[in-house]
């Protein structure tokens, strides 16, 4: 799966060239960490950096941009120096085509970590009127074409008489962030596969099913926010008939405002989302650019205090950050002890 981290640093010659390589462009390395990526990760991120700093008086407080997922691989992958970033959050994992565009810049070296696990939550406002949906009704509220025929449906109880007869207003993630990703993968294209004539098409027309299953709906009934999950909180506040999707981590800081929908008759609860029984679960990331370390300063002790953090005894646990099993864990730390490359075969 993994190979080692490229050694062309080790040797003093060589690390002169990789310190020129990444300070190259503003006139000398930078002596701070710069971070962007998933909305979802960030207020993880943002937790670990606040604390680093506390750690040593020499560490300097990382940077960090809130940009979506997809936003941050981009610039992640742009290549090597002070005038890119060092790590890039991810709400899902690194893509083929983002590995490739990384490898084709130069960012040869990127170092995969599971920082632990978070759940796609469906949420509503407390004085909204409890239901609860499955994948294949979520499916078919804001997908545009549901089984292959434009979106007719108005109010929930066109999808089930038995919910309310209120207007289906859902808001939710971008097309650029990983949370919209697992949403899509996890929920819509579960539910869009209930349907037999829909699910074959992956094998025989797979453009098709993709059409068919993950396109949402223009139409005002799917409101994109863009990449900020606490608009959505206020917005499920202020029409208490709306739902919100969004990673769990925001519904377990808002609970005295919102309440988590069951999925498939599972609430969005930690141990729900831990133990694999909640359907929206998904693991969260960090990538390292491995080219960068040992330039700028102190990023591997960052990477380190993040996975710390992230233990059953960590203090991200308070901000709704699920512990990534045992063996997950052991594998990450061996990955920051021995800096592993991503070698990208498993990639999708």
């Amino acid at each position: 799966m993994m190979k080692k981290l490229s050694i062309a640093c080790i040797s003093v010659l060589a690390l002169s060239a990789c310190n020129d390589q990444a300070s190259s462009g503003q006139g000398g390395a930078r002596d701070y960490i710069e971070i962007v990526g998933s909305s979802t990760v960030y207020p993880f991120a943002k937790a670990v950096a606040e604390q680093f700093e506390n750690l040593d008086p020499a560490y300097k407080s990382p940077k960090l941009e809130s940009t979506g997922t997809g936003g941050g691989m981009e610039l992640f992958c742009s290549g090597v120096g002070p005038n890119t970033p060092d790590i890039a959050n991810a709400s899902r994992r690194m893509k083929k085509s983002e590995f490739d565009r990384c490898q084709e810049n130069g960012v040869e070296n990127i170092v995969e970590f599971i920082v632990g696990i978070d759940g796609i939550a469906v949420a509503q406002s407390k004085e909204g009127a409890k239901f609860s949906l499955t994948p294949a009704e979520i499916y078919e509220a804001v997908a545009a074409n549901p089984y292959g025929k434009p979106n007719t449906a108005v109010n929930w109880s066109d999808i089930n008489p038995s919910f309310p007869n209120t207007k289906i207003n859902v808001y939710g993630p971008p097309s650029t962030s990983g949370t919209r990703d697992a949403l899509t993968e996890l929920i819509m294209e579960v539910g869009c596969k209930t349907d037999a004539a829909t699910k074959a098409l992956k094998e025989s027309d797979k453009e098709k099913f993709e059409e068919v299953c993950h396109d949402v709906r223009t139409d005002g009934a799917y409101v994109d926010t863009g990449e900020n999950d606490n608009l959505i909180i206020q917005k499920l506040s202020a029409n208490p008939d709306s739902l919100g999707i969004f990673g769990y981590s925001y519904l377990e800081a808002n609970m005295d405002k919102i309440r988590g929908m069951p999925v498939a008759g599972v609430e969005p609860t930690y141990d729900a989302i831990a133990g694999g029984e909640y359907p929206g679960a998904r693991p969260l990331y960090i990538y390292l650019k491995g080219e960068h370390v040992n330039v700028i300063p102190n990023l591997k002790e960052y990477v380190a205090e993040f996975l710390k953090a992230g233990a059953s005894d960590g203090y991200l646990k308070k901000y709704g950050l699920i512990t990534a099993p045992d063996d997950v864990r052991a594998k990450m730390d061996a990955a920051i002890s021995e800096l592993s490359a991503l070698d990208g075969s498993e990639l999708k």
